[in-house]
């Protein structure tokens, strides 16, 4: 057997008229023997240099394979030891060593760097290779082994971003089952100052005649715990199967000024403290079937889930039980969805699902188009017609609690059906046509949604009445990229109802939103759930932007005879450092229309304008990473007319501090 040290660093072994090159030296080798071939894979190395010597070989055999076959684990390793081979003609030099005489050492193989684990791995079998020459059993290549070296040091199960078992990358059951674990703490604490009436109970004697202190703290803490398994290489196609479970622990305690704030019974205390497990997600994912050669495909979600039904949240975004089949079309091109949910009951102070269901059901289908504009123009290479996403959908809400009990919600008030005038269930049959898009057109970046609603609403408490539902919604937001900078435009109408008696419903609401838009989650109005005073309503619920007189969003039904908005917004984010970014915003707020108000409230004096929403939030990333979040947010509301005429003159604020660990 002769050896050769070529130039480029590789290495060849002769044997008979047969041979091989392997790109490396110095690491361990794996050579087949069979008839008169010999090959070999290296595992890392680096080339050697011009000034060679003669190298030293660690052999380990392995066990003799069925068909005859020879197989031994080989390290080459250059020596000090000078060469006695001549120079062949293009500048190498033959050497052959007597591998008789080298010593060999006992075979330790490579670890992998990640943590992967010690699961047990299905190895083929060396009888599937019987009278096969070309392949010997060899590990799972997840687990191939690695040098330690500047790639850096072995990973451990307590780092998620180097190979993690736990973080699926290397399968823990044979050669394409995965399993991620995920570990989030999300702690929030706010101070908040809400316009809460104060009543006769009132503790603070400087307490306006109807309203008190309205200053509160809430401390809010999730521990979510998400458990994955799935089947599948599914970095180049979809998976073959997904088994997905999310519960999630959540404790609460909010503190109140005055009485009558966390209980019904103003004889009981101004604080509440709660906790609460749910299930966010537990679902089973399976890949039907594959329809291109690209990958296009079609697969079907059951369980609990997650659903947006637009880019922004404006409609519906929540996480609830329903079989929901899904795809794509023309080479990713075109995506689509076809759904159905039947709703959980929530708890009442978590917010999250509960484990009794509600008479509601969500239908929904909608379809996406990747660089819409480029179908207008399908020739065209103008940056232009990239880059920007079309939405088309239809959502039903078919809400049948007409003949419901009257449902408290956890706290001790009544949540269904309104507790206005003559206190009746209902039954809500809300349809919505939309057309959304979401991308960039050349420099600028631009978000919209349209809704069109329609359908009858059984009795409406404020109309006194069965009414057919007629109400518009639309957004959008306009932005511009310089540099480190994104200047944003937003704008944001809900139509109001002008005349709540005569049986046509044309205030808009949604049926559960969560929007990320105008500020979003720093937004003051957005934010806060500010009761309507003298009623059961609130005026808006929290993370909804929609004057539209519910109960409760997580609890309460469609409301189609309310005031409806306009929302104006400039707003800017800076990102600092990539560390760190600020989030500012400042929004004016006015009712559409506020004749539903007027009939509610008995007063024909209430103005439109509700007044500024100014905003700043920060958010910190220390880690350069999502494992740790910190994010800090301050607003205010100047009231304007419309909003004195109901409460008073006072800012209204919040701050709040957050902090989310991943693993």
């Amino acid at each position: 057997m002769g050896c050769r040290w070529g130039q480029g660093g590789f290495f060849s072994v002769q044997l008979a008229e047969s041979s091989v090159r392997i790109s490396s030296v110095g690491g361990w080798v794996m050579v087949v023997i069979a008839a008169s071939t010999l090959r070999a894979q290296t595992a890392a190395g680096e080339a050697p240099a011009k000034e060679i010597r003669t190298p030293v070989f660690h052999r380990f055999d392995l066990p003799e394979c069925d068909d005859g076959a020879r197989a031994f684990y080989l390290r080459i390793e250059p020596t000090t030891e000078p060469t006695t081979g001549e120079a062949s003609v293009d500048g190498t030099i033959d050497v052959t060593p007597d591998v008789s005489q080298r010593p060999t050492v006992a075979f330790r193989p490579l670890e992998p760097l990640g943590a992967a684990s010690a699961f047990p791995q299905a190895s083929p079998l060396r009888g599937d290779f019987v009278g096969n020459t070309e392949f010997v059993p060899i590990p799972d290549r997840w687990r191939i082994g690695q040098p330690q070296s500047s790639r850096g040091t072995r990973g451990s199960l307590l780092n998620p971003y180097d190979q993690n078992v736990l973080k699926g990358d290397y399968p823990i059951i044979g050669q394409d089952k995965f399993l991620v674990a995920t570990l989030t703490s999300d702690t929030l604490l706010e101070t908040r100052r809400l316009p809460i009436p104060s009543g006769a109970s009132s503790l603070q004697p400087t307490s306006f005649d109807f309203f008190g202190s309205g200053r509160q703290q809430f401390v809010n803490q999730n521990f979510i715990l998400s458990v994955e398994f799935f089947q599948g290489n599914a970095a180049y196609k979809p998976r073959d199967f997904e088994l997905r479970v999310t519960p999630v622990f959540n404790i609460n305690y909010v503190q109140a000024e005055e009485l009558g704030v966390t209980d019904p019974d103003v004889r009981d205390r101004r604080y509440r403290g709660d906790e609460w497990i749910g299930f966010q997600e537990a679902f089973i994912e399976k890949h039907l079937g594959d329809l291109s050669n690209n990958y296009d495909f079609w697969s079907v979600r059951a369980g609990i889930q997650g659903f947006n039904a637009d880019f922004r949240g404006f409609l519906f975004a929540d996480n609830e039980p329903g079989v929901r089949f899904f795809g794509t079309l023309d080479n990713n091109q075109i995506q689509w969805n076809v759904a159905w949910f039947h709703q959980l009951e929530k708890d009442t102070n978590s917010g999250l699902n509960s484990y009794t269901f509600r008479p509601q059901d969500i239908f929904v289908a909608n379809i996406f188009f990747q660089d819409s504009l480029r179908r207008f123009a399908p020739h065209s290479t103008d940056p232009k017609f990239f880059g920007y996403t079309t939405l088309l959908s239809f959502v039903a809400n078919i809400d049948s609690g007409q003949h419901g009990d009257i449902q408290l919600d956890d706290n001790g008030f009544i949540v269904r059906p309104e507790p206005i005038g003559t206190i009746q269930g209902k039954n809500v049959h809300a349809y919505y046509i939309g057309w959304g898009g979401d991308g960039h057109i050349g420099r600028f970046n631009i978000s919209h949604q349209f809704y069109q609603a329609f359908g009858v609403e059984s009795f409406n408490p404020i109309a006194d009445q069965g009414t057919n539902i007629n109400a518009q919604f639309f957004a959008a937001e306009l932005s511009y990229d310089q540099d480190w900078i994104r200047y944003r435009a937003s704008f944001a109408y809900a139509s109001g109802d002008n005349d709540p008696t005569d049986g046509s419903a044309t205030g808009f609401d949604s049926i559960f939103d969560n929007p990320n838009f105008a500020g979003g989650g720093f937004s003051y109005f957005t934010r806060q759930a500010i009761k309507l005073t003298g009623s059961g309503v609130n005026l808006v619920n929290r993370n909804s932007f929609l004057p539209d007189l519910r109960t409760s969003k997580e609890q309460g039904q469609a409301n189609f005879v309310n005031p409806g908005l306009f929302l104006y917004n400039l707003g800017a984010d800076f990102e600092i450092t990539p560390k760190l970014k600020l989030i500012t915003n400042a929004s004016y707020l006015q009712f559409a229309d506020t004749k539903s108000l007027q009939v509610l409230l008995h007063d024909d004096k209430i103005g439109r304008d509700i007044g500024f929403d100014l905003s700043v939030g920060v958010q910190y990333r220390p880690l350069l990473t999502n494992n740790v979040i910190f994010t800090f947010g301050a607003a205010a509301l100047i009231p304007a007319n419309g909003f004195r005429d109901i409460y008073t003159g006072e800012t209204l604020y919040s701050c709040f501090g957050a902090m989310t660990l991943t693993y």
